[in-house]
């Protein structure tokens, strides 16, 4: 790719949207300069406004195929674990090919939805009961043929709950030890594109994995200088088991058992006790939460305090029963207003909120993955979403309320086209067969 130098109606800046403003990609994908720069462009998006990709940090693909099954999605007293079992039904049902066509319609869905980067939480390793770890390589596949920045999040999972053996379906989940897991992740780190492809480190859960084996896998990821998740308290039977193994919550024996050193970000947190996130934040860890999915379910709402908490937070679209970033935003806002307001307090007008959420989905996303991106300036990777002025949810909005207008305003049909790298894929372009 040669050099490029963008120039779209509006640019955001990191406070406003800015006209006049150009954007210089190198042949190396990464952005060289910003600015008016004193050369013409060669990409004029007339019409269109720039923002930094959205960053999705965790996603289970192969769910997507789970869409339209209403009937799998019961409210009420058991319905996660009811929705677990229709998850496993179709883990049973998958095969290398039919795994390759989920992770395609999610990935190109999510670069249609102005997601540029995804950390693909990923735990289903393989094709039948043999550990083949034959659908690990279908994940890099299918993110490459889609064209979406992947950090592709290897995860450990050896117990079907706290202290008992896998069962059934889970042994395709199954790590047979911490020496298989990191001879895998050495196979992967030469699979991988490092243009467009990283690893990260992943304890499944407290349930899926042992105290022990889960500092040994942080204390790898920190040595190797890998970033590490895991699901936190995302169920109360979770929490129940926990209590009833380790006599703590989830995040109690986490933070007894490991050292968090701003290398952990625990995903979902919805049932942590408000000191216990505190004392995990302030050990520098990060919460990625997944408003979509955690409402689908019923969960509840995480206790988080928007918005002196919003540089630890991320954002994720977990089952992907539905793919919209904007959304994420939204239900996040709305959710943390609503339980704010119910206690008396003020929150954010939506001038500031719309500000705050932008830099969730996108830098706090980034440091999330330890990806290069979520802002448009020299040295990151030119991963970019172009907004369509025209679009009818934007209408009549000028470059001071263009980001309020977007957030809490507008859908997917506001999204013109995304770059990864510097390579523009069109909204609705087909996705490879």
């Amino acid at each position: 790719m040669t050099l490029q130098v963008i120039e779209a109606d509006l640019t955001w800046t990191g406070r406003r949207f800015e006209p006049g403003v150009r954007i210089a990609v190198g042949a190396d994908g990464r952005i060289s300069a910003v600015g008016a720069l004193g050369r013409p462009p060669t990409l004029r998006l007339t019409r269109r406004a720039l923002l930094p990709g959205f960053v999705n940090a965790h996603s289970h693909g192969f769910q997507r195929a789970l869409r339209g099954g209403g009937e799998r999605f019961p409210r009420g007293a058991g319905s996660f674990w009811t929705w677990r079992e229709a998850m496993y039904g179709l883990v049973q049902s998958l095969d290398r090919e039919a795994a390759r066509r989920a992770y395609v319609q999610a990935f190109g869905e999510m670069r249609d939805a102005g997601i540029t980067t995804v950390g693909e939480f990923h735990y289903l390793h393989h094709a039948g009961d043999a550990a083949d770890y034959a659908l690990d390589a279908v994940v890099l596949e299918a993110a490459d043929s889609v064209g979406i920045r992947l950090a592709l999040l290897n995860t450990f999972y050896a117990l079907g709950g706290v202290g008992r053996p896998l069962e059934g379906v889970q042994r395709r989940f199954r790590s047979e030890s911490l020496e298989a897991y990191w001879t895998q992740m050495d196979r992967l780190e030469r699979l991988r594109d490092p243009a467009l492809q990283s690893l990260g480190v992943v304890a499944h859960s407290i349930r899926a994995v042992s105290l022990a084996d889960i500092a040994a896998l942080h204390a790898e990821a920190g040595r190797r200088g890998l970033r590490f998740h895991m699901h936190v308290e995302e169920q109360v039977a979770e929490v129940e088991e926990s209590v009833a193994a380790y006599a703590r919550r989830p995040m109690a024996a986490l933070l007894g058992a490991v050292a968090i050193d701003g290398n952990l970000t625990a995903v979902h947190c919805t049932y942590t006790a408000p000191d216990e996130m505190a004392s995990f934040l302030g050990a520098g860890g990060t919460v990625c939460v997944c408003p979509l999915t955690e409402a689908n379910l019923g969960d509840g709402l995480p206790a988080l305090e928007l918005p002196h908490a919003a540089g630890a937070l991320s954002l994720g679209t977990d089952s992907n029963a539905r793919i919209s970033f904007l959304e994420e935003m939204r239900w996040l806002e709305y959710g943390q207003r609503l339980r704010l307001k119910r206690r008396g307090v003020l929150a954010d007008q939506e001038g500031s909120a719309a500000r705050t959420l932008l830099a969730v989905a996108t830098t706090g996303g980034a440091a999330a993955l330890g990806v290069e991106s979520g802002r448009i300036e020299a040295g990151r990777w030119a991963d970019l979403v172009a907004l369509d002025l025209d679009a009818p949810e934007l209408a009549g909005l000028d470059g001071e309320h263009l980001l309020d207008g977007l957030v809490f305003g507008a859908g997917g049909s506001a999204v013109w086209g995304t770059a990864v790298g510097g390579v523009w894929r069109r909204r609705g372009d087909p996705l490879p067969s």
